[in-house]
């Protein structure tokens, strides 16, 4: 295909947004739909390609596999590999453990399906993902590996025409199911390939129903497709539900800039332009290390503008010295096409990958108290049995451990660790305990079902437990301030609008709960907020162990800000006259000294990610309960 200074030129007016909006989203808010103006550049320039072979009926799928990945895999790996001795040398051994699964995702090219899993691409957690940014990728080849397969197929029972045609609607109704997709499924919408699709088939359709137009209407078609991208860069953000119907704005300006077909324009094919758009590729790759440096280490602003400059120059020569290296494409029997290079490439560096993972990171290298602390940061290992998000009835929930089931506990995510910390306590003496817990429940005792999509289960688990004869203690805990307001995380808890009606109502019922169980139960014991970190202990952990500071005692935050943030909670706790069998437990005395609370105390950690006690901070909590 003959070289277009124009696709070139609009490869950097993607590279750039991308760029800029990683290292600052404010410079361009919606920079991240470069990546959709790429899709479009690669469907129109794959078309292309599978077109010709078809049409002169030489085109080979195991040739077209190999020189994608001659284009791909060399710069690719080159990073990679750099990651993992960079990471050998200064990262945890957690966070090595992660790289090295991201690392073989990415040169399997299934890295979209594992970020999918593990977060939103705007989560704050995104920017510790050292090779986030290869979803793209993986998605692009995925592409790659199904598109040709369809047209080749095609092609034995259709012709051309039609074969253009049935591209056509499929685009079309790919865009509709996309449209549909980022409201119904908006995670997996944004990574995964059925909802990508279209961008690159749009840029098919490019090619196969070219525009044919007078240079004066060229340079308006140009000015339209760039005003769309530009339109959608700035007035777009993270907000906005991505992939959806906005995604037409990017994709349709590349469309136009496309068919424009203008390879004199000063805005496409001046020199900047030129060269970006020959470095996009190995740019795209090597800034985004830079970015999560930034976040990782807590580097200042200058080196936003120092990562921005080492992007284009590590761009630079992964294109002169990798990129343009050229690798065997054709190979005359299927047996030779085992002398392919990249293969071998791939598995090397996909081996060490899976290896660092296995092996944890190497944890084994790292000091015995770093070790201990990283063994001991977890969960319960029933939470994920035990701990619903969805309705069930209660007498299926979880039994622990004793034969007498004379206990229960009851409430959100944060009761779990508890339940079974408490279970182990009292298994010493054969008694066992009944566990309720919800994800994200708020308080809904006495609310109508559509209150909470845990109402009903709340409502039924409180008469399933107010019934039981067995039952004669209960342990209740939430994150009450959280779920009382809404989520909200940061909020003026002085302001009265803030103290709402439904907040007032909630808490009465929540009095109300506790009146009622106490009146038919032995002992009622009620958890005070759990401090919650300011950050994830696995990243506090990380920064006390790469500045050498003592693991033995990691702040969390300070006891002013959980005051604060749990005013209101606590101070009606503090001022309430329960019965004498109800006991106020206040987690604070467990987490906290006079001025600090810690993520880990004594050498214990008490968490296992942000604000859920790890079973060993739950043990401590479950102290309290005397």
């Amino acid at each position: 295909m003959q070289f277009r200074k124009d696709i070139n030129g609009l490869r950097a007016i993607a590279v750039i947004a991308v760029v800029l909006f990683h290292f600052n989203a404010s410079w361009m808010p919606g920079g991240f739909a470069g990546v959709d103006v790429f899709f479009v550049i690669s469907g129109f320039l794959m078309t292309g390609i599978i077109f010709k072979g078809i049409e002169q009926e030489n085109f080979s799928i195991l040739q077209f596999y190999v020189a994608r990945a001659n284009r791909i895999i060399p710069a690719l790996a080159v990073l990679c590999m750099f990651l993992l001795v960079f990471g050998w040398l200064y990262l945890t051994p957690l966070d090595y453990k992660t790289l090295g699964k991201h690392v073989a995702s990415s040169m399997g090219f299934l890295s979209n399906f594992i970020y999918w899993r593990e977060s939103g691409y705007f989560d704050a957690s995104s920017h510790e993902k050292w090779l986030l940014h290869t979803w793209s990728l993986s998605a692009e080849w995925q592409f790659y590996i199904i598109y040709p397969i369809i047209l080749v197929a095609m092609r034995k029972c259709m012709s051309v025409k039609m074969m253009k045609v049935t591209i056509l609607l499929g685009t079309l109704l790919s865009t509709i199911f996309c449209v549909v997709a980022t409201y119904k499924w908006p995670n997996p919408a944004y990574y995964l390939l059925p909802t990508r699709a279209w961008e690159m088939m749009i840029g098919g359709v490019a090619y196969l129903y070219p525009i044919v137009l007078k240079e004066d209407r060229k340079k308006l078609l140009e000015w339209l497709g760039l005003a769309l991208i530009i339109v959608s860069y700035i007035f777009i953000s993270k907000d906005n539900p991505w992939p959806g119907y906005l995604a037409v704005f990017p994709v349709l300006g590349a469309f136009l800039i496309i068919q424009a077909q203008r390879d004199d324009s000063f805005i496409t094919s001046n020199i900047v332009f030129q060269k970006l758009g020959a470095w996009s590729y190995s740019i795209y790759l090597w800034h985004w290390p830079f970015v999560v440096a930034i976040y990782y280490f807590s580097l200042n602003e200058a080196f936003t503008y120092l990562g921005i400059l080492l992007s284009v120059f590590l761009g630079f020569l992964s294109n002169k010295y990798i990129e343009k290296i050229r690798f065997r494409n054709e190979f005359s029997s299927l047996f030779s096409y085992l002398k392919c290079k990249p293969i071998y490439i791939y598995l090397v560096v996909s081996s060490v990958g899976v290896v660092t993972y296995i092996e944890d990171g190497f944890i084994k290298l790292a000091p015995p108290e770093y070790q201990y602390i990283t063994y001991n940061t977890k969960p319960s290992p029933y939470r994920d049995k035990c701990h619903i998000d969805q309705y069930q009835k209660p007498a299926k929930s979880c039994e622990y451990f004793g034969d007498k089931i004379t206990w229960a506990v009851f409430g959100d995510s944060h009761s779990t660790e508890i339940a079974y910390a408490l279970a182990e306590k009292l298994k010493v003496d054969n008694i066992g305990l009944k566990h309720f817990s919800f994800s994200g429940c708020r308080p809904s005792y006495k609310e109508v079902e559509g209150f909470s999509r845990c109402s009903k289960w709340y409502n039924e688990t409180v008469d399933y437990i107010l019934n039981s004869n067995e039952i004669k203690n209960v342990t209740f805990s939430h994150r009450f301030t959280y779920m009382l307001f809404g989520g909200a995380v940061d909020y003026p808890l002085h302001s009265d609008d803030v103290i709402t009606d439904e907040v007032i109502r909630m808490t009465k019922n929540i009095d109300e709960l506790i009146n009622t169980l106490s009146s038919t139960k032995e002992n009622v014991y009620v958890f005070y907020p759990i401090p919650e970190l300011q950050e994830n202990i696995d990243k506090l952990v990380a920064i006390s162990f790469r500045k050498g500071i003592s693991t033995d005692d990691i702040l969390g935050t300070k006891v002013a800000w959980y005051e604060e943030r749990n005013k209101y909670i606590i101070s009606h706790f503090d001022n309430s006259t329960y019965p004498d069998n109800v006991h106020l437990l206040k987690s604070k005395d467990v987490f906290c000294d006079e001025k600090n609370c810690y993520a880990v105390k004594g050498g214990q950690p008490l968490y296992f990610d942000s604000h859920h006690p790890s079973i060993l901070g739950a043990m401590k909590l479950v102290e309290l309960i005397k």
